[in-house]
């Protein structure tokens, strides 16, 4: 039975860490000054099991990725404590919402931090399929403009 970090040094805030994102490795160290993690990403067990285990119940705080399924049967009910829940994710659908509200803990989620990003993506490839850079390039790198001669340029987005 693979259990980490049970005990809480001193009186740090305990956090349930289910899978951290890029940023949390970076800045692990700092973290650690303040806050006591759960580590339940490292541990082989399957996720209940982890919570009861691991002495879960002083869980004030979680941070998720996306990754697991946050509900009452599989881990809300094992986290008395909790009062909020924090996401790098914009969604929140795996998130029993209703849920936590009646609960009363919190959800802050990345909202819309995403959507310019997104969106210059999408003006990108739609730009990308208009003008046919990629299989433009493509056609370059496989040698084919000396076999098939002049390449057909994209569409245009006036006129």
């Amino acid at each position: 039975m693979e259990i980490t970090n049970l005990s809480p040094p001193s009186n740090l805030p305990k956090v349930l860490l289910l899978h951290p994102p890029p940023a949390f490795t970076h800045f692990e160290t700092e973290f650690n000054r303040h806050f006591h993690f759960l580590k339940a990403n490292t541990s082989s067990l399957p996720l209940p099991t982890f919570l009861a285990a691991a002495n879960s119940a002083g869980v004030t705080a979680m941070l998720a990725g996306g990754h697991n399924l946050i509900n009452a049967g599989e881990i809300l009910d094992h986290l008395p404590q909790l009062r909020c829940i924090t996401t790098t994710t914009a969604g929140l659908n795996y998130i029993d919402v209703a849920e936590c509200r009646r609960r009363g803990i919190a959800i802050a989620s990345a909202g819309d931090a995403y959507s310019d990003d997104c969106a210059d993506c999408a003006v990108g490839l739609l730009i990308d399929v208009m003008r046919k850079v990629s299989a433009g390039d493509r056609f370059v790198r496989r040698g084919d403009w000396a076999v098939k001669g002049h390449y057909c340029l994209g569409h245009q987005f006036a006129r």
